[in-house]
């Protein structure tokens, strides 16, 4: 994979970690790679991410890999709250929803393929931390969207889900505590229950994305929880949930 070197100023040492141990991918939600790039390597804006790929598969560094890029914000994922310390940035160059929302050109998503594929060989970061920036700040995010095909990278072994089915009906509403329960499980952390639905929507179940909480849905993520609850990230890690009151 070629690479062009772009540096951003802003970064700084990892905190409380030596190594990234997940990767998070955002849509830049504007009009241009060009603009994105400009944004992201200007010190005043105070955000970065260690790569950025554009709608045709060029990939630019911004970040060194072992650097703290500035990409994620107030965000969380078990009990993880410095997601920055703890992560790889990538960002997609892609309008965002106020741009339409429109799908990831091929060659980008190939490039974000293979470029998730190198650094989780390098870091041994395990598919279920490889997570999107709606996973890891829920209500305050929603890229990289419904739009965003997870279930290519999940057959590609690049990340997880789910494609479980309820006993009952599909579309039956689901279970508000037990879906909140099993999303804890999971990783996620919320303050509102409909922007959760969404977050868990967009990675499950992108096709309901907007509507109300789905027997469907629920059957995913309590499948997803069973199978990958939240841990510390290194392989053979304590799951966090198991510490829960220790």
């Amino acid at each position: 994979m070629e690479i062009v070197e772009f540096p951003s100023a802003n970064h700084g040492p990892r905190r409380g970690v030596m190594a990234p141990d997940m990767i998070v991918i955002h849509y830049t939600g504007m009009a241009s790679a060009a603009l994105a790039l400009a944004r992201l390597a200007n010190p005043s804006s105070e955000v970065s991410a260690h790569y950025l790929i554009d709608e045709t598969g060029g990939v630019f560094r911004m970040v060194a890999e072992p650097r703290r890029a500035w990409h994620a914000g107030v965000a969380r994922w078990g009990r993880i709250e410095d997601v920055n310390s703890h992560s790889i940035g990538i960002e997609l160059a892609h309008p965002g929803h106020d741009g339409g929302n429109p799908p990831f050109p091929e060659p980008q998503f190939a490039a974000l393929t293979e470029l998730v594929k190198g650094l989780r060989l390098r870091w041994g970061v395990r598919p279920e931390r490889v997570l999107g920036h709606s996973d890891v700040a829920v209500g305050r995010k929603i890229d990289p969207g419904e739009r965003f095909d997870w279930a290519r990278l999940v057959a590609e072994g690049m990340a997880v889900g789910s494609a479980a089915e309820p006993e009952g009906e599909a579309g039956a509403p689901a279970d508000p505590a037990r879906l909140a329960a099993a999303a804890a499980r999971v990783g996620y952390a919320w303050d509102d229950p409909a922007a959760l639905t969404r977050a868990l929507q967009m990675r499950l179940c992108p096709k309901e994305t907007g509507g109300p909480a789905s027997a469907r849905l629920l059957a995913r993520t309590e499948d997803l929880a069973a199978r990958h609850p939240v841990s510390d990230g290194r392989p053979g890690g304590v799951r966090l949930s198991d510490e829960a009151g220790s």
